[in-house]
């Protein structure tokens, strides 16, 4: 049975999330990585916002998307104050397939 997904981010953004069924988390500043290591136990898809995941350690995004459990997908807040890192275009950078 699959968990609910957990969202970690902003207030204004959690409310969407809320209504569509997600857990959410809304840390304090300097709460940040423990919330996101507490829902990576806890949930078999995370949200978690641009500007949020600039405040977790890279060590700790780097080991959560690699290791695919729970499925972690970066996305814009509602305010779009960060948009996330486009993956497709650091892996066409990556194998030299720039334009």
């Amino acid at each position: 049975m699959m968990r609910a997904p957990v969202f970690i981010g902003d207030e204004v953004t959690a409310a969407g999330f809320r209504l569509a069924g997600a857990r959410v988390l809304v840390p304090a500043a300097g709460h940040e990585t423990q919330a996101f290591q507490q829902a990576r136990k806890d949930s078999d898809l995370m949200l978690v916002t641009a500007e949020l995941a600039h405040r977790i350690p890279d060590r700790l995004l780097r080991e959560a998307f690699q290791s695919g459990q729970p499925l972690l997908l970066v996305v814009p807040d509602v305010r779009g104050r960060l948009p996330p890192t486009d993956l497709s275009a650091g892996l066409r950078r990556q194998l030299g397939l720039n334009e």
